[in-house]
C-alpha cells in the first residue's frame, strides 16, 4: 500500500521526500521498526517517539509521522511527514491500514462516569434478541463471537481498535457496541470513523488529577467530543451537565429520561423483590410504550435499561425482544446477583470508590433488607483518603461491615484495613475485620440472616488478587462456590 493512501484523510505536509513510496508495516512502537514501515511518532508518559528517528533511519523505515521538529541526517531519503498530532494521524492511519472497517459496521459508542458498562451488555442483548449479530468493546473485555479478549483498557488505543473492527466486520457482525472514555476521546483513540450513534449516560467529578484530566470542565470537554464525531447523540435529559456535554454537537440529539420532555421517559418505577432477587420495573413512554422489567436494583437501573431502550428503537427492535433481553441480561461484577439462598440475597458488584459505594449502599437501602452487609477492601498504592471514605460511607450506610483486603500492591494488608477502621470509627456503624477475603466472604455467608442484603464490592469483575506485584488467581464467583461446597 503507497503511502499516499494512508494519509488521505487527516491534513498534513511534505517536509521531505516522497508520498508515492511503498509500505510495509505501520509502527509506533520503535522497538518495532523494520525496514520499509511508516513509523508514527507518538509522545508517550514515559517515551518520546520522535527520539527514536535516527533509530527509524538506521532501520531504513520508509516514512515518519511527526509532529515537532526532528533532525534528520542530510544524506537520508526518508519521508518526513507533519502534522498537528500525531494521536490523531495514527486513528486515521489505523483505519486505513485495516480498509476502514467501522464503514461495514453499525456504530455505537457510550460514554459517562456510570454505566457505559452495563448500558453496553443490555444494548448487546436486546440487538442479539432483534437477531443482530453484535460485537462488544469495553473495560471488561472485547466480545467478537464466541471470542472473549481480555480488557487492557476501557477504550482500546486507535490501532488495536480499528484491528477489532476490521475482526469483526470479516466476521459477519453487523453492529459494534462499545465504551468511550474521557481519556480515549482525549487521546483521540476513536478518531478514523463516525459513531452512528453516540451515547451520554451521566458525568459526575472522577478522572480527576495528574495524568488524567486537569479539572471537571476539561473531563466535561472531552466527554462532549463524541458529539461531534457521532450521527445521532442520545443523551440523559436529566443529568444537570448535559448541555455542556453537547455543546457545539454536529449531530442529531435525541434525550431520555424520568423528566417531562424527554423523548424516551421512564414513568411508574417500582421496586421488586423475591426470594434471593431484587429489581425493578417501570413504563416507557414518549417514542414508544411499554413496560419493562429489570432484574438489578434501583434508579440507576432503570436510566440504564432506558438507555439501551433508546438506543434500540432506532433498530426496530420488538417489546416482546426488548423485555426478554432486559430480564436475563447480566453484567459480570456489576450487580451480580449469585444465587446461594433463597433467604438472603448476594451479590458482586465493582463499587471500589466512596462515589460508587454510597450510590450503590443507597439503593439497595430503599429495599428496606432485614440488614444491609457490605464487606469491601482497598486497593494498596493507592489515595489513603479513599480508604477514610469508604470506610465513612460504609459505616453511616450498611447495617454491618466486614473489612476486607482488597488489592494491597506493595502494602501490608493490615495497613489498609486499619486507614478503613479509621474511616468507619467516625461513624456508629458495626464492622468486623478478616484480612483473608474468603475467610471474609465465608463470615459474609454463615452469619447471613433471613431478608438480608449482603454486597461484595469492590472486585466485581477482577479474577485477581495482586500482592508484590504479583497477580494471584482469585475470582468471588469461585471463592462464593467452594464455600457452599466446603459447608455441605
Amino acid at each position: 500500500m503507497k503511502l499516499r493512501e494512508y494519509l488521505e484523510r487527516f491534513e498534513y505536509k511534505i517536509i521531505q521526500g516522497t508520498v508515492d513510496r511503498e509500505i510495509t508495516e505501520v509502527v509506533y512502537d520503535s522497538r518495532k521498526l523494520t525496514q520499509g514501515c511508516l513509523f508514527v511518532c507518538i509522545e508517550g508518559a514515559n517515551f518520546d517517539g520522535h527520539s527514536a528517528i535516527s533509530e527509524a533511519v538506521s532501520r531504513e523505515a520508509a516514512a515518519v509521522v511527526v509532529c515537532k521538529d526532528v533532525d534528520i541526517p542530510a544524506d537520508s531519503d526518508i519521508t518526513v511527514i507533519g502534522t498537528s498530532d500525531t494521536r490523531y494521524a495514527m486513528a486515521y492511519i489505523a483505519a486505513a491500514d485495516n480498509g476502514y472497517p467501522a464503514e461495514r459496521l453499525t456504530t455505537i459508542g457510550i460514554t459517562g462516569t456510570k454505566g457505559k458498562t452495563t448500558v453496553t451488555y443490555m444494548t448487546k442483548g436486546i440487538l442479539e434478541q432483534a437477531g443482530h449479530k453484535v460485537g462488544l468493546i469495553g473495560t471488561i473485555e472485547v466480545m467478537i463471537g464466541d471470542e472473549h479478549i481480555p480488557a487492557r483498557n476501557t477504550t482500546p488505543d486507535s490501532y488495536e481498535l480499528q484491528a477489532y473492527f476490521k475482526k469483526m466486520a470479516d466476521a459477519g457482525i453487523d453492529t459494534v457496541v462499545m465504551e468511550v472514555s474521557s481519556q480515549g476521546l482525549m487521546l483521540h483513540r476513536t478518531q478514523g470513523f463516525t459513531f452512528d450513534y453516540g451515547i451520554f449516560t451521566n458525568i459526575e467529578p472522577d478522572h480527576i488529577g495528574p495524568n488524567e484530566h486537569k479539572d471537571f470542565e476539561d473531563y466535561m470537554h472531552c466527554k462532549g467530543l463524541l458529539f461531534k464525531q457521532c450521527k445521532t447523540g442520545i443523551v440523559n435529559g436529566d443529568d444537570t451537565h448535559v448541555e455542556d456535554i453537547i455543546k457545539g454537537h454536529t449531530c442529531r440529539i435525541i434525550t431520555y429520561g424520568l423528566k417531562e420532555g424527554c423523548d424516551y421517559r421512564a414513568t411508574d418505577m417500582r421496586l421488586t423483590r423475591g426470594e434471593g432477587h431484587i429489581g425493578v420495573d417501570f413504563h416507557v413512554s414518549g417514542r414508544t410504550d411499554m413496560d419493562v422489567d429489570v432484574s438489578t436494583p434501583g434508579r440507576f437501573s432503570v436510566y440504564n435499561a432506558l438507555t439501551a431502550v433508546a438506543i434500540c428503537d432506532s433498530f426496530n427492535v420488538t417489546e416482546k425482544q426488548v423485555r426478554a433481553a432486559l430480564k436475563s441480561v447480566t453484567v459480570k461484577g456489576r450487580i451480580e446477583l449469585i444465587p446461594v439462598s433463597d433467604k438472603y440475597t448476594l451479590m458482586i458488584d465493582y463499587a471500589h470508590n466512596a462515589m460508587a459505594l454510597k450510590s450503590l449502599l443507597g439503593t439497595l437501602k430503599e429495599y428496606n433488607p432485614h440488614r444491609l452487609v457490605c464487606l469491601f477492601g482497598c486497593g494498596g498504592n493507592r489515595d489513603r483518603n479513599r480508604r477514610f471514605e469508604m470506610g465513612q460511607v460504609s459505616g453511616e450506610l450498611a447495617d454491618f461491615t466486614i473489612i476486607t483486603s482488597d488489592n494491597p500492591r506493595n502494602e501490608e494488608p493490615l495497613d489498609i484495613i486499619a486507614d478503613i477502621v479509621t474511616g468507619i470509627e467516625r461513624t456508629d456503624g458495626n464492622f468486623v475485620t478478616i484480612a483473608d477475603r474468603k475467610e471474609a466472604i465465608r463470615y459474609a455467608i454463615t452469619h447471613a440472616e433471613p431478608g438480608d442484603i449482603i454486597v461484595l464490592a469492590g472486585k466485581g469483575h477482577e479474577d485477581y488478587q495482586e500482592i508484590r506485584g504479583v497477580k494471584y488467581p482469585m475470582d468471588e464467583r469461585v471463592l462464593i462456590d467452594e464455600i457452599m461446597k466446603e459447608s455441605l
